[in-house]
């Protein structure tokens, strides 16, 4: 049965990733379907993939695609659907009687055995591939603040202190042709 709760509960999350009008809850509801798909196969008995989905699924993947969101800007574009709506609910509902039907045999089943409680898998067994996948998402999120770090370029810098000295010598100028 929670099986089941899992699978509605990731379809209502995909619905609303699909429905989210910003970037950003879209990319947080595709987190909360990672880390329900890391239950889900947790519960049928492959918790390495389970914490491989977890770590990387919810946890880089989102971080990227915030990262990526905030670089680029958030537009929000009107515009038509490629595809028909009713080609599209059609689909839809096909998918989701699909998914029904293939999941139905699961239902009441209690997953595979699993000798290990998921914290003494994940930091004794798996400790250093954990240790690992937290670094490189540590050094992705370093590597994008300094990729993302504003700085003024030299050009910049230089071109900004010749206008403000050209302004300045105006200035001056138009001072000396007002004094009597």
């Amino acid at each position: 049965m929670l099986d089941l709760l899992l699978i509605l509960t990731m379809l209502v999350f995909a619905v609303q990733a699909i429905r989210a009008r910003r970037l950003i809850p879209a990319a947080l509801w595709l987190a909360g379907i990672s880390a329900l798909l890391a239950i889900f196969f947790y519960r049928l008995g492959a918790p390495y993939v389970a914490a491989i989905e977890l770590s990387v699924g919810a946890g880089l993947v989102t971080v990227l695609f915030v990262f990526a969101i905030s670089v680029a800007g958030e537009e929000i574009a009107v515009a038509r659907p490629h595809v028909p709506q009713p080609l599209a609910w059609g689909l839809a509902l096909v998918s989701i009687i699909l998914l029904g039907w293939l999941a139905w045999p699961l239902v009441g089943w209690g997953g595979g055995v699993i000798e290990r409680p998921l914290p003494e898998l994940l930091w004794q067994q798996r400790g250093m591939d954990m240790l690992v996948q937290l670094v490189l998402i540590f050094a992705g999120v370093l590597g994008l603040l300094g990729l993302l770090a504003e700085t003024k370029a030299p050009l910049d810098q230089a071109v900004a202190a010749e206008v403000a000295a050209r302004r300045d010598r105006e200035l001056l100028e138009m001072q000396h042709k007002a004094m009597p």
